[in-house]
Protein backbone atom coordinates (compact mmCIF):
# COMPACT_ATOMS: atom_id res chain seq x y z
CA UNK A 1 0.00 0.00 0.00
CA UNK A 2 3.12 2.16 0.57
CA UNK A 3 4.45 2.25 -2.93
CA UNK A 4 0.64 2.97 -4.14
CA UNK A 5 0.46 5.82 -2.31
CA UNK A 6 3.88 6.89 -3.08
CA UNK A 7 3.40 6.53 -6.96
CA UNK A 8 0.06 9.02 -6.53
CA UNK A 9 0.17 11.76 -9.03
CA UNK A 10 -0.03 15.06 -7.05
CA UNK A 11 0.28 17.07 -10.20
CA UNK A 12 -0.24 16.60 -13.70
CA UNK A 13 0.88 19.16 -16.40
CA UNK A 14 -0.81 18.53 -19.67
CA UNK A 15 0.31 20.19 -22.90
CA UNK A 16 1.36 23.24 -20.95
CA UNK A 17 1.85 26.70 -22.60
CA UNK A 18 1.64 30.44 -21.11
CA UNK A 19 2.31 33.52 -22.67
CA UNK A 20 3.01 36.80 -21.46
CA UNK A 21 1.60 39.93 -23.02
CA UNK A 22 -1.39 40.64 -25.50
CA UNK A 23 -1.34 40.97 -29.09
CA UNK A 24 1.88 42.40 -31.05
CA UNK A 25 3.77 42.64 -27.15
CA UNK A 26 2.96 38.83 -26.31
CA UNK A 27 5.89 36.92 -25.10
CA UNK A 28 5.77 32.82 -25.13
CA UNK A 29 7.13 31.91 -21.85
CA UNK A 30 6.99 28.04 -22.13
CA UNK A 31 5.42 25.40 -24.52
CA UNK A 32 4.11 22.20 -24.52
CA UNK A 33 5.44 20.83 -21.27
CA UNK A 34 4.03 17.81 -19.94
CA UNK A 35 5.01 16.17 -16.22
CA UNK A 36 3.55 14.58 -13.45
CA UNK A 37 5.10 15.41 -9.73
CA UNK A 38 4.25 12.40 -7.85
CA UNK A 39 4.00 12.24 -3.55
CA UNK A 40 7.52 11.69 -2.18
CA UNK A 41 9.41 12.67 -5.27
CA UNK A 42 11.58 15.72 -4.73
CA UNK A 43 11.77 17.69 -8.96
CA UNK A 44 14.64 20.18 -9.85
CA UNK A 45 14.34 21.99 -12.18
CA UNK A 46 17.31 23.39 -14.28
CA UNK A 47 17.86 25.48 -17.36
CA UNK A 48 19.46 28.60 -19.00
CA UNK A 49 18.30 32.42 -17.51
CA UNK A 50 15.04 33.59 -18.87
CA UNK A 51 13.98 29.55 -19.83
CA UNK A 52 10.56 29.90 -18.00
CA UNK A 53 11.62 27.81 -14.92
CA UNK A 54 9.77 30.63 -12.83
CA UNK A 55 6.47 30.39 -14.68
CA UNK A 56 6.30 26.83 -14.76
CA UNK A 57 6.14 27.02 -10.80
CA UNK A 58 3.53 29.86 -10.75
CA UNK A 59 1.39 27.93 -13.00
CA UNK A 60 1.92 25.18 -10.78
CA UNK A 61 1.12 27.60 -7.57
CA UNK A 62 -1.58 28.92 -9.44
CA UNK A 63 -0.30 32.78 -9.79
CA UNK A 64 -0.82 32.05 -13.57
CA UNK A 65 -3.05 30.62 -15.42
CA UNK A 66 -2.27 28.79 -18.65
CA UNK A 67 -2.65 29.95 -22.11
CA UNK A 68 -3.28 26.72 -23.36
CA UNK A 69 -2.95 23.26 -21.88
CA UNK A 70 -3.99 22.15 -18.51
CA UNK A 71 -2.31 22.26 -14.22
CA UNK A 72 -4.24 20.05 -12.29
CA UNK A 73 -4.24 18.90 -8.41
CA UNK A 74 -5.33 15.48 -8.20
CA UNK A 75 -7.33 15.64 -11.05
CA UNK A 76 -8.90 18.97 -10.19
CA UNK A 77 -8.13 22.31 -12.02
CA UNK A 78 -5.73 25.12 -10.43
CA UNK A 79 -7.32 28.01 -10.35
CA UNK A 80 -5.82 29.88 -7.98
CA UNK A 81 -3.24 29.37 -5.29
CA UNK A 82 -4.00 27.46 -2.44
CA UNK A 83 -2.47 26.38 1.04
CA UNK A 84 -2.03 22.90 0.13
CA UNK A 85 0.75 24.11 -2.51
CA UNK A 86 3.11 26.11 -0.37
CA UNK A 87 5.97 28.18 -2.07
CA UNK A 88 9.20 29.53 -0.90
CA UNK A 89 10.65 32.32 -2.60
CA UNK A 90 13.95 33.13 -3.20
CA UNK A 91 13.36 36.58 -1.05
CA UNK A 92 11.80 34.98 2.15
CA UNK A 93 8.07 37.05 2.08
CA UNK A 94 7.85 37.37 5.88
CA UNK A 95 5.98 39.32 7.90
CA UNK A 96 9.21 41.79 9.42
CA UNK A 97 7.05 43.37 12.21
CA UNK A 98 6.12 39.84 13.54
CA UNK A 99 8.17 37.83 15.32
CA UNK A 100 9.31 34.30 14.34
CA UNK A 101 6.44 32.26 16.02
CA UNK A 102 3.65 34.96 14.63
CA UNK A 103 5.02 34.43 11.50
CA UNK A 104 4.74 30.72 11.74
CA UNK A 105 1.69 30.10 13.37
CA UNK A 106 0.06 32.36 10.51
CA UNK A 107 -1.23 29.93 8.09
CA UNK A 108 -2.37 27.66 11.18
CA UNK A 109 -4.58 30.81 12.73
CA UNK A 110 -5.43 31.90 9.55
CA UNK A 111 -7.34 28.51 9.13
CA UNK A 112 -9.12 28.59 11.88
CA UNK A 113 -7.32 25.73 13.76
CA UNK A 114 -7.45 25.85 18.21
CA UNK A 115 -4.83 27.23 19.88
CA UNK A 116 -3.32 24.20 21.41
CA UNK A 117 -3.01 22.58 17.77
CA UNK A 118 -1.50 26.46 16.29
CA UNK A 119 1.37 26.11 19.57
CA UNK A 120 1.99 22.13 18.57
CA UNK A 121 2.14 22.71 14.77
CA UNK A 122 4.89 25.83 15.65
CA UNK A 123 6.98 24.15 18.40
CA UNK A 124 7.13 20.89 16.10
CA UNK A 125 8.22 23.22 12.69
CA UNK A 126 10.58 25.43 14.59
CA UNK A 127 11.85 22.71 16.12
CA UNK A 128 12.71 20.92 12.21
CA UNK A 129 14.48 23.90 11.15
CA UNK A 130 16.54 24.34 14.27
CA UNK A 131 14.70 27.53 15.40
CA UNK A 132 13.90 26.78 19.02
CA UNK A 133 14.71 29.18 21.50
CA UNK A 134 14.12 31.78 18.67
CA UNK A 135 10.37 32.28 18.71
CA UNK A 136 10.26 35.87 19.61
CA UNK A 137 13.16 37.44 17.81
CA UNK A 138 11.68 39.64 15.28
CA UNK A 139 12.60 38.35 11.83
CA UNK A 140 13.87 41.70 10.60
CA UNK A 141 16.61 40.71 12.83
CA UNK A 142 17.43 37.72 11.48
CA UNK A 143 20.15 36.35 8.88
CA UNK A 144 19.38 35.30 5.90
CA UNK A 145 19.39 31.79 6.00
CA UNK A 146 17.92 31.91 9.67
CA UNK A 147 15.11 34.25 7.25
CA UNK A 148 14.70 31.19 4.99
CA UNK A 149 14.08 28.42 7.49
CA UNK A 150 11.44 30.77 8.75
CA UNK A 151 10.07 30.79 5.81
CA UNK A 152 10.29 27.26 5.61
CA UNK A 153 8.50 27.02 8.55
CA UNK A 154 5.60 28.90 7.81
CA UNK A 155 5.03 27.15 4.33
CA UNK A 156 5.78 23.87 6.78
CA UNK A 157 3.21 24.85 9.11
CA UNK A 158 0.25 24.23 6.66
CA UNK A 159 0.95 20.28 5.74
CA UNK A 160 1.42 21.34 1.95
CA UNK A 161 1.19 18.59 0.00
CA UNK A 162 3.75 20.22 -2.80
CA UNK A 163 6.23 22.73 -1.68
CA UNK A 164 7.55 24.34 -4.63
CA UNK A 165 10.73 26.27 -3.84
CA UNK A 166 12.08 29.17 -6.59
CA UNK A 167 15.71 29.71 -5.89
CA UNK A 168 15.24 29.70 -2.04
CA UNK A 169 18.93 29.31 -1.38
CA UNK A 170 20.37 31.38 -4.26
CA UNK A 171 21.41 34.32 -2.19
CA UNK A 172 22.90 32.74 0.48
CA UNK A 173 26.75 31.75 1.18
CA UNK A 174 28.25 28.81 0.67
CA UNK A 175 28.27 27.42 4.15
CA UNK A 176 24.80 28.29 4.61
CA UNK A 177 23.43 26.91 1.24
CA UNK A 178 25.35 23.55 2.20
CA UNK A 179 23.56 23.51 5.81
CA UNK A 180 20.23 24.54 4.14
CA UNK A 181 20.35 21.79 1.39
CA UNK A 182 21.31 19.17 4.68
CA UNK A 183 18.05 20.40 6.45
CA UNK A 184 15.69 20.50 3.44
CA UNK A 185 16.63 17.34 2.31
CA UNK A 186 16.17 15.85 6.15
CA UNK A 187 12.65 17.14 6.29
CA UNK A 188 11.71 15.83 2.86
CA UNK A 189 13.04 12.25 3.98
CA UNK A 190 11.61 12.31 7.50
CA UNK A 191 8.09 14.63 6.02
CA UNK A 192 7.21 12.14 3.03
CA UNK A 193 7.49 15.70 1.70
CA UNK A 194 7.03 16.36 -2.35
CA UNK A 195 9.27 18.83 -3.68
CA UNK A 196 9.47 20.96 -6.16
CA UNK A 197 12.19 23.38 -6.57
CA UNK A 198 13.98 25.54 -9.27
CA UNK A 199 17.49 26.44 -9.14
CA UNK A 200 20.58 27.29 -11.51
CA UNK A 201 22.80 25.05 -9.67
CA UNK A 202 23.73 21.86 -11.09
CA UNK A 203 25.18 20.82 -7.99
CA UNK A 204 22.30 21.84 -5.98
CA UNK A 205 19.92 20.10 -8.19
CA UNK A 206 22.05 16.44 -8.05
CA UNK A 207 22.87 16.48 -4.36
CA UNK A 208 18.85 17.10 -3.69
CA UNK A 209 16.59 15.65 -6.66
CA UNK A 210 15.61 12.39 -7.18
CA UNK A 211 14.01 14.00 -10.71
CA UNK A 212 15.84 16.97 -12.61
CA UNK A 213 14.27 18.01 -15.46
CA UNK A 214 16.28 20.09 -18.17
CA UNK A 215 14.27 22.82 -19.83
CA UNK A 216 15.29 24.27 -22.93
CA UNK A 217 16.48 28.20 -23.51
CA UNK A 218 12.63 30.64 -24.10
CA UNK A 219 9.94 29.38 -25.04
CA UNK A 220 10.90 26.54 -22.57
CA UNK A 221 10.71 23.29 -23.19
CA UNK A 222 11.70 20.21 -20.89
CA UNK A 223 14.51 18.71 -23.11
CA UNK A 224 16.17 15.68 -20.86
CA UNK A 225 14.83 13.67 -17.74
CA UNK A 226 17.29 12.48 -15.38
CA UNK A 227 15.79 9.90 -12.33
CA UNK A 228 19.30 9.65 -10.32
CA UNK A 229 19.65 8.34 -6.32
CA UNK A 230 22.68 10.81 -5.35
CA UNK A 231 20.04 12.43 -2.25
CA UNK A 232 18.82 9.33 -0.92
CA UNK A 233 22.52 7.94 -0.87
CA UNK A 234 23.80 10.92 0.81
CA UNK A 235 20.82 10.92 3.58
CA UNK A 236 21.43 7.28 4.41
CA UNK A 237 25.23 7.10 4.28
CA UNK A 238 25.09 11.18 6.32
CA UNK A 239 28.19 11.76 3.97
CA UNK A 240 28.35 13.95 0.60
CA UNK A 241 30.99 11.73 -0.48
CA UNK A 242 28.57 10.52 -3.56
CA UNK A 243 29.33 13.42 -5.24
CA UNK A 244 32.95 12.92 -6.02
CA UNK A 245 31.75 9.23 -7.87
CA UNK A 246 32.17 9.00 -11.25
CA UNK A 247 28.86 8.52 -11.99
CA UNK A 248 27.85 11.64 -10.32
CA UNK A 249 30.37 13.87 -12.68
CA UNK A 250 29.35 11.90 -15.83
CA UNK A 251 25.86 12.85 -14.91
CA UNK A 252 26.82 16.37 -14.39
CA UNK A 253 28.93 16.45 -17.80
CA UNK A 254 25.58 15.33 -19.49
CA UNK A 255 23.46 18.15 -18.08
CA UNK A 256 25.93 21.16 -18.36
CA UNK A 257 26.55 19.89 -22.01
CA UNK A 258 22.64 20.11 -22.44
CA UNK A 259 22.73 23.81 -20.94
CA UNK A 260 25.24 25.30 -22.45
CA UNK A 261 24.21 23.86 -25.84
CA UNK A 262 21.26 26.04 -25.59
CA UNK A 263 23.36 29.20 -24.39
CA UNK A 264 25.79 29.09 -27.65
CA UNK A 265 24.89 31.46 -30.42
Amino acid sequence: MELVKEQEVLIDIQNLTVEYGKKKNTILAIEDINLEIRRGEFICILGPSGCGKSTLLKTIAGYLNPTSGRCLMQGQPINGPDWHRGVVFQSPTLYPWMSIKDNVEFGPRMRGLPEKEIVEIREHFLKQVKLEGFEDKPTFELSGGMKQRVALARVLANYPQVILMDEPLGALDAFTRANMQKLIRGIWKENNSTIFLITHDIDEALALGTRIEVMSKRPGKILREFNVEFTNTIYKEDSDHIMYSEKYFQTKKEILDIINSQTEE
